[in-house]
C-alpha cells in the first residue's frame, strides 16, 4: 500500500519539521483547525470549537483561536480545574479564508508575530494540532524561518493524515492488515450511474445500505437507504437519488464515493490510540469507549468508557492494536481512533467491524484527556463518566458565569473531589444555549442518570 501510495517520497518534505519524543522540551502552540473537514460551517458555534484546544495546553503552551473566550471561562480553567495560565494567540477573522482556518490565519499579522515570539524566546516549539493538514506545516516552516528556532509538528505528514482519515483508503489499509470481512461490505465508485449502480448492488444483498463520502466527519457525508424500497425503483430513479446525494454533500465529478452494507449493530465503540513515531515504542490503548449516536446516519453525540463484556473489548484492543501498528509503520504520528460495529451476541458469538479512523483529536479523546487530566492522574484510575454536547434552550443568551452560578456546587472541583459536573466548549453557549458537558459518577449507571436526569433538572431543560 506504501508503494502503491508513493508513501516514502511524498513524506520526504516534512521530514525536518517531524516531532519526537526525544527531543528537548519546547512549549507548544495548539491549533484546534477543523477547516479540512467538509460541512462543519453547519455545526451551530462550530468557529467556537478552537477553544477546545486550550484543554490540551501546559504551562508554557499557548494556543490560537479566531473567537474570544469569556473571562469567566479563563477562571474557570485556572481557579477551579487548575489548569495553568497560558496565553491565546489572537487570530483575525480577516486574515482567514475561513473562521475555521486557524493555521492560516497564524501566518500573518500580530499572531504570526506571536507564535514566532513563543519559538524565539526558547529557540524551539512543536506545533500541535487537532488535525496534521498542510497548513500546520507551512506555519512550523514559516514561524522557523523568522525566528531561527527549531519547529516540530506533533502530527502525521498530510499524505499519512489522509490515509488516515480517508474512508476509502482506511477500508483499504483494514482489509490489508487483518483480511477481509473486518470491514462492512464496500463498493466505490468515481460516477453517479456507477454509484447507483453499487447502490443496488448492495440493496439486493443488505436490508439496508449506505452512501459516503470519504473525508466527512460525524456522518454528515452519510446517508442511509431502507433496501427494499431501492430493489424495486428503476435504475433511472435510484440515479436520483445519488445525484440528490452528490448535490448536498457537494461532490466533486471524479471523487470516489462508498456505498456500503449498512449493518445493524449490537454496539458502536470506538478505541482511542496514542501512536508515537516508528521506533520509539508501540501504540498505546488509552481507551475503549461506547459512542452515544443519534439518528439512521448515527451522528456521534457523546461517549463513555465502556461498559461491554471483557472478552469484547480484548477482541477489539487485538485488531485495532494491528491496525494502528500498521499506521505507524506508515508514518502516523499522534492522536487516532478507530470506530467499529459490534454484530451479534456480545455474550456470545459476536463480529468486530472497522468503519472509520479518525486520524485527529475528536469528540471522544478530549473529554477523555480532560478527564485524565482531572481525576484519573490524580487518583491513579479513570472514574465512570458520560460526555456529550447539550442544548439547553433556555441557555440562550446567557453567560458562562451565568451557567457557573446556575449550577453551584455541582461544578466539579478535581482537588476537593466534589461536584459531578465538568463544563468545556462553552463558546457556543451565549449564541445557542450549547456545550459540551463531562458528568462524573461513583459507577457508570450513577454517571448516566447525572447526565440524562440531573443536568436537564439543572438546567431547566
Amino acid at each position: 500500500m506504501a508503494a502503491r501510495l508513493q508513501l516514502a517520497d511524498r513524506v520526504l518534505p516534512y521530514a525536518d519539521r517531524r516531532w519526537r519524543p526525544e527531543d528537548p522540551p519546547a512549549p507548544a502552540l495548539h491549533l484546534e483547525d477543523v477547516s479540512a473537514i467538509p460541512f462543519l460551517t453547519g455545526i451551530a458555534g462550530v468557529e467556537e470549537y478552537q477553544h477546545r484546544a486550550r484543554l490540551r495546553t501546559a504551562a508554557g503552551d499557548a494556543y490560537a483561536a479566531v473567537t474570544g473566550s469569556e473571562a469567566a471561562y479563563d477562571d474557570y480553567c485556572t481557579q477551579r480545574l487548575r489548569l495553568a495560565p497560558v496565553s491565546r494567540i489572537a487570530v483575525r477573522a480577516s486574515d482567514t479564508s475561513s473562521a475555521l482556518a486557524v493555521a492560516e490565519g497564524c501566518m500573518t499579522g500580530e499572531a504570526f508575530e506571536r507564535a514566532t515570539a513563543l519559538a524565539g524566546r526558547s529557540g524551539r516549539l512543536v506545533l500541535h494540532p487537532y488535525m496534521a493538514i498542510e497548513p500546520v506545516w507551512q506555519l512550523a516552516r514559516r514561524i522557523a524561518e523568522r525566528a531561527g528556532a527549531t519547529v516540530t509538528v506533533l502530527g502525521p505528514p498530510p499524505p499519512v493524515t489522509w490515509l488516515a482519515n480517508d474512508k476509502d483508503l482506511f477500508d483499504e489499509l483494514v482489509n490489508t492488515v487483518l483480511g477481509p470481512g473486518w470491514t462492512p461490505e464496500t463498493r466505490r465508485a468515481t460516477t453517479p450511474r456507477a454509484i447507483a449502480a453499487n447502490l443496488r448492488a448492495l440493496a439486493s444483498k443488505h436490508p439496508s445500505v449506505g452512501l459516503k463520502r470519504t473525508r466527512c466527519a460525524s456522518a454528515m457525508g452519510n446517508q442511509v437507504f431502507a433496501s427494499a424500497p431501492l430493489r424495486d425503483l428503476p435504475a433511472t430513479d435510484v440515479e436520483q437519488l445519488v445525484a440528490r446525494f452528490l448535490a448536498r454533500t457537494e461532490w466533486v465529478t471524479g471523487e470516489v464515493v462508498l456505498a456500503v452494507a449498512w449493518e445493524a449493530a449490537s454496539a458502536s465503540p470506538s478505541t482511542q490510540w496514542w501512536i508515537p513515531p516508528a521506533g520509539a515504542y508501540p501504540p498505546r490503548l488509552d481507551g475503549i469507549y461506547e459512542q452515544i449516536l443519534e439518528g439512521d446516519r448515527k451522528v456521534f453525540v457523546g461517549s463513555r468508557p465502556s461498559t461491554l463484556p471483557r472478552t469484547v473489548d480484548d477482541a477489539l484492543a487485538r485488531a485495532a492494536r494491528r491496525v494502528a501498528g500498521a499506521l505507524q509503520a506508515l508514518g502516523y504520528v499522534g492522536r487516532c481512533s478507530f470506530d467499529h460495529l459490534l454484530l451479534g451476541d456480545l455474550d456470545g458469538d459476536f463480529v468486530v467491524r472497522f468503519t472509520e479512523c479518525n486520524g485527529r483529536w475528536g469528540g471522544t479523546s478530549t473529554p477523555m484527556h480532560l478527564v485524565d487530566r482531572l481525576v484519573t492522574h490524580r487518583r491513579g484510575s479513570r472514574p465512570p463518566y458520560r460526555a456529550q454536547d447539550v442544548t439547553a434552550p433556555r441557555l440562550a443568551g446567557a453567560r458562562f458565569a451565568d451557567l457557573l452560578q446556575l449550577a453551584g456546587d455541582e461544578v466539579f472541583d478535581p482537588v476537593r473531589g466534589t461536584g459531578r459536573f465538568v463544563f468545556y466548549n462553552v463558546g457556543p453557549l451565549a449564541a445557542f444555549g450549547k456545550l459540551d458537558v463531562i458528568a462524573l459518577g461513583d459507577t457508570q449507571v450513577a454517571a448516566e442518570r447525572t447526565m440524562t436526569e440531573s443536568l436537564p433538572r439543572l438546567l431547566g431543560a
